[in-house]
């Protein structure tokens, strides 16, 4: 059983950096695929980004190419979403997640353990 916790949401102003943490327990970490999601106000839930468990590879989805990176070290079990650039429309609950295996997906169901959320707020 893996244990996420994310860290680092807050209210921030558009344009401003944001970093936020995920800290995970319970498993071999470079052993999984970690992925952010996030779900907007009104909204489902939607794919942000995903790393492969040795960091060599990682997925976007559209809208937060060039602004978001992904990176995981997995020395501290850790995986991080490095947000610049930040607009209104990213205003939303951050989640990670880890999936088993070695194939980075976009798909919630492919997820087997959450984290709680972390709230974002970009005020314009």
């Amino acid at each position: 059983q893996v244990q996420l916790v994310e860290f680092g949401g807050g209210l921030v102003q558009a344009g401003d950096s944001l970093r936020l943490s995920c800290a995970a327990s319970g498993g071999t970490f470079s052993a999984y695929v970690m992925g952010w999601f996030r779900r907007a106000p009104g909204k489902e839930r939607e794919f942000v980004a995903a790393i492969s468990g040795n960091g060599i590879t990682t997925d976007y989805v559209d809208f937060v190419k060039g602004r978001f990176t992904i990176s995981r070290d997995n020395a501290k079990n850790t995986v991080y979403l490095h947000m610049n650039n930040m607009k209104p429309e990213d205003t939303a609950v951050y989640y990670c997640a880890a999936r088993g295996g070695l194939l980075l997906s976009t798909t919630i169901r492919n997820y087997d353990y959450w984290g709680q959320g972390t709230q974002v707020t970009v005020s314009s």
